[in-house]
């Protein structure tokens, strides 16, 4: 039988207004992936990209510039001469099979706990950005309160399992004490998993030592709840900073993404598989390392990965020899059953223009069917990563939420009623008013706010508004309809007591002698 149709009216501005007052922010959980993952190489040529990682560390080998790093080495049987370390491959292998291939991030709030590696993946905002594009698309330097602001969306968009850290350079605060003030706004803004600094040991110690007010020493010593990013520099070379922060999050049981940064062409062959080779071997050598420092402790295969313009120098976001890399990595990181780390809806544009849509759209899909686990700089990125904008980064959350989606996959579990409703509508009706749609509508299909899907009548109607001003009005409604979740007192009054001995004792003149 037809169905007649239902009368529809459009729902005025003070409707969409109480809609999204009452929106629902609770965090997605962890995606756990239910599509066929893209694997480029074929196992001969997983295993040809293995040995030559593994020669380049027996007979090449990597720069580690730190006694304490060169001495671990020696202690553990690598062949290190002067800084140079020649790591044997049977070594290499007995380290990284002690990586936990899985563990679960614990959160303040025990609701917003993530199951981590293999399937699972999370969604964590871009950091470290120098300028941003404030609520009006002012491109300026940023303040903590603007830090605080990222922090509280990060807290409100469901698609972010994390809060990061420094997501912007907060240029009010002095820059040898930032790190505190950082973390404490990770902490106190969002009761989601973070990340801790590690722009330098001393740094990385005090981000642990305010997780350990947060959560009880002995907790952290027997939970991931914070992640440390440590960079290497490309080619071959791990240097004193990174290392001692690396010491730092593995003596204290804390997860640390070993990435090497890549500007493909630059710090790297000018070709995709001997690029992966190398930054294989170095993701291989610092992965190792972790388990020198501590057997067992959680670490994460990472990387940072650009390309490099032949005509400028300049780093490119979003070409396909990136995909093609984040494929290869994924299948290595597979390889050896760890847990991996990309980069995600990075662009290079200056502005949120189409330019960033497509490279940031290329970029997510490619993560997605390489399996990546930990998916870092997911809101926010452009200017090559120089600013985070406030409209991008809410339009990129809502991207990740539909990948989310997709990735999922298929949804079988309504397939037989659904299937009644075709002969209850039959030839020549529709499916508007039949009971099973008004039941499914609503999840059925991923229906963006960010998008204006409207006739141009419509949306001229309505003020013919684009996309950025659209998000910024949402970022907006959001950090006006924030509420913290409140931090205990006791251990917000310690976290504050200890901010301000650190502090007191660290010199801060340099700090603000900053450029802009």
């Amino acid at each position: 039988m037809s169905v007649a149709a239902v009368g529809t009216t459009r729902r005025g501005r003070g409707a969409r207004k109480s809609q999204r007052q009452t929106r629902d922010v609770t965090m997605l959980p962890a995606l756990k992936r239910n599509l066929p993952l893209t694997e480029p190489m074929t196992q001969e040529q997983v295993a040809r990209i293995d040995a030559a990682s593994m020669d380049i560390l027996e007979n090449v080998g990597v720069v580690f510039r730190d006694e304490i790093a060169l001495g671990d080495w020696k202690r553990a049987g690598a062949d290190v001469r002067g800084e140079r370390v020649h790591l044997d491959r049977a070594l290499v292998r007995d380290l990284i099979a002690t990586i936990p291939e899985t563990f679960t991030y614990h959160a303040r709030n025990p609701a917003n706990n993530l199951p981590f590696g293999k399937d699972h993946a999370i969604f964590v905002p871009m950091t470290g950005a120098p300028y941003l594009r404030d609520l009006d698309d002012v491109r300026r330097n940023p303040t903590l309160t603007d830090l605080a602001n990222f922090h509280k969306l990060s807290h409100m968009l469901p698609s972010m399992h994390s809060s990061a850290h420094h997501i912007v350079e907060p240029y009010d605060h002095p820059i040898s004490q930032r790190h505190l003030r950082i973390t404490y706004s990770s902490m106190k803004h969002s009761d989601k998993t973070f990340m801790g600094m590690t722009t330098s040991p001393k740094n990385a110690e005090d981000v642990l030592d305010m997780t350990a007010i947060l959560f009880g020493d002995d907790f952290i010593d027997a939970h991931p709840v914070v992640t440390g990013n440590c960079n290497g520099n490309s080619p071959l070379v791990w240097d004193e900073t990174m290392l001692g922060a690396m010491r730092a999050f593995c003596r204290r049981n804390q997860p640390v993404l070993c990435s090497p940064f890549v500007l493909g062409g630059a710090n790297t062959p000018a070709s995709v598989a001997p690029t992966v080779a190398q930054l294989n071997a170095e993701a291989l050598s610092a992965l190792a390392y972790t388990q020198v420092i501590r057997k067992g402790a959680p670490a994460i295969y990472g990387h940072y990965l650009s390309t490099v313009s032949m005509k400028s120098g300049a780093p490119m976001a979003g070409t396909p020899e990136i995909s093609l890399m984040n494929f290869m990595i994924g299948q290595m990181a597979r390889f050896y059953k760890v847990p991996w780390r990309t980069s995600n809806t990075l662009g290079g544009a200056k502005t949120f223009d189409a330019q960033a849509g497509y490279e940031s759209a290329m970029t997510l899909n490619a993560v997605l069917m390489a399996g990546a686990n930990y998916i870092w700089h997911s809101a926010g990125w452009n200017e090559a990563g120089m600013h985070c904008s406030m409209a991008k980064f809410v339009v990129d959350a809502e991207m990740c939420a539909m990948g989310y989606r997709m990735a999922q996959g298929i949804n079988w579990d309504d397939f037989d009623e659904a299937l009644r409703a075709v002969g209850d509508v039959g030839p020549g009706g529709h499916y508007l008013g039949h009971p099973h749609t008004l039941e499914n509508f609503q999840r059925a299909f991923f229906m963006p706010e960010m998008f204006d899907n409207n006739s141009i009548e419509q949306w001229q109607a309505e003020g013919s508004v684009e996309i950025t001003q659209r998000a910024l009005q949402r970022a907006r409604e959001l950090l006006d309809t924030y509420e913290e979740p409140k931090l205990d007192v006791a251990t917000d009054e310690a976290l504050r007591d200890y901010i301000a001995r650190r502090e007191r004792e660290i010199p801060a003149a340099d700090a603000l002698n900053q450029t802009d």
